[in-house]
């Protein structure tokens, strides 16, 4: 199969929109982005298309169902809804796509899907994860931000503002935002996953991050068997790819030339 640049893929009975920058993911090193708990293909903005310039690779974004302008999602969404989509969508996408060899890169929930999906599959094809603000448990400065975002939402111009990159706006808010607030998703925890991680990690983390502690990053350090690469950002909060971009993507570069070595030499 052979993708455009832009377009929608049929995948576990939703219709997802991607953007693919560079080589198709079939030949060559393919670094797949999965995004935050509010983003979607638009939201990540330049980030890839940098990112594909500074390492030579494809580049794979698209938007999970309920974001962008992707199916909406059935709701209210599961609270393990990142484990499926790690877990069942995800594998499922890889397929799709041609995925042959590369990288996960995921901010926010998606760095908790790209975990879990490491720790969870054991993909030959995987040669390593980059985590932006990853979430392993749930803490209580999560829980309070993420209980502030539903009142800016429902009382600002916050909405409008969302509603500019997601076509069902109220389904992407109220899918993440409502999950995190149940009482019960306080025992969300994936740290069983990161100990069947056999890749090597990348983890960049703002020191100022408003919805995680450096707990979280301790976390994966003490569970983590495999190589666990850690950059803090000081005075960066929950979004380093657009607060300190240069930086971001310096350490995904590095990293990518040291675990894809069909990129090295083009970086």
């Amino acid at each position: 199969m052979t993708l455009s640049m832009s377009g929608f893929l049929t995948v576990a009975g939703a219709q997802l929109e991607y953007r693919l920058i560079g080589p198709q993911p079939s030949q060559a090193p393919c670094i797949v982005m999965l995004h935050e708990g509010l983003g979607s293909v638009g939201l990540w903005g330049e980030f890839p298309d940098k990112l594909q310039a500074a390492t030579g690779a494809s580049v794979f974004v698209y938007s999970r169902a309920g974001y962008g302008n992707s199916s909406p999602a059935a709701l209210p969404r599961p609270l393990d809804y990142m484990q499926r989509e790690a877990l069942d969508v995800l594998p499922k996408l890889l397929e799709a796509i041609g995925f042959h060899r590369g990288l996960l890169v995921g901010h926010s929930d998606g760095a908790s899907i790209a975990a879990i999906y490491a720790g969870g599959r054991q993909d030959h094809r995987l040669d390593g994860i980059v985590l932006i603000a990853p979430h392993v448990i749930v803490e209580d400065v999560s829980v309070a931000s993420i209980a502030a975002i539903k009142t800016a939402y429902e009382t600002t111009e916050l909405r409008a503002k969302l509603g500019r990159w997601h076509k069902h706006v109220d389904n992407a808010f109220y899918g993440w935002n409502g999950a995190w607030l149940d009482p019960a998703f306080r025992a969300w925890d994936i740290t069983d996953y990161l100990a069947y991680i056999r890749v090597p990690v990348a983890v960049i983390q703002g020191a100022d991050d408003q919805y995680g502690t450096i707990r979280q990053v301790e976390i994966i350090q003490e569970e983590c068997y495999c190589p666990v690469e850690v950059t803090m950002l000081p005075g960066i909060g929950h979004s380093p790819h657009r607060e300190a971009p240069e930086a971001t993507l310096k350490t995904i570069t590095d990293f990518a030339a040291a675990t894809l070595p069909a990129v090295a030499s083009q970086s």
